[in-house]
């Protein structure tokens, strides 16, 4: 199969962003794209996360770039969210358990709920679906990421960075409930 074929570009398409592959061509003329592969800045054809969600505008990339910041900000939400509910649930665990004495004379903890019983409880299934909602919200970044727009780029770190300043401050704060003498 030869790709000798002559490449037929409109005036207005820019040629980083189309190229006609004889072997994939659909016969009605259409144009594939292609994916940049180098950061840039611009605001015209730039693809957003689906076919339809297409940047032709400044204001259109301005709203763009407002969205993503959101997104990742919402991000770093999740994460220290989750990390807090989490804690949450192993104090409440802590705090259900009973001291039993160890052969060797040590004190153990005990927990009356079975693994089936935390496996199933409401706290995990809420763990899950927030990172459902995570890991979703983490690909969608690394692909607005992949575009190479530099704006939106911009967008992800900037939005990233905020969020952990607004929500990193819990994670620093540990509070040992072991400790009853300070």
């Amino acid at each position: 199969m030869s790709h000798s074929h002559a490449h037929h570009m409109h005036p207005s398409t820019p040629p980083a962003t189309t190229h006609n592959h004889g072997d994939h061509d659909t016969g009605s003329g259409d144009h594939m794209m292609m994916m940049q592969m180098t950061f840039y800045l611009g605001c015209k054809n730039v693809e957003l996360l689906f076919a339809g969600l297409v940047i032709n505008t400044p204001g259109e990339m301005v709203g763009a770039c407002i969205g993503v910041f959101l997104l990742a900000v919402l991000y770093e939400g999740l994460k220290i969210g989750r990390e807090v509910l989490l804690r949450r649930n192993q104090v409440n665990v802590r705090y259900n358990s009973m001291p039993v004495p160890g052969a060797d004379g040590t004190v153990l903890m005990e927990t009356h709920k079975t693994v089936g019983q935390r496996m199933l409880s409401l706290a995990h299934f809420i763990q899950t679906i927030l990172h459902i909602i995570q890991v979703v919200v983490s690909y969608f970044l690394m692909l607005v990421f992949m575009t190479y727009n530099g704006y939106l780029c911009i967008a992800v770190a900037a939005g990233a960075g905020f969020g952990y300043f607004l929500f990193s401050w819990k994670k620093a704060v540990v509070v040992d409930i072991t400790e009853h003498c300070h």
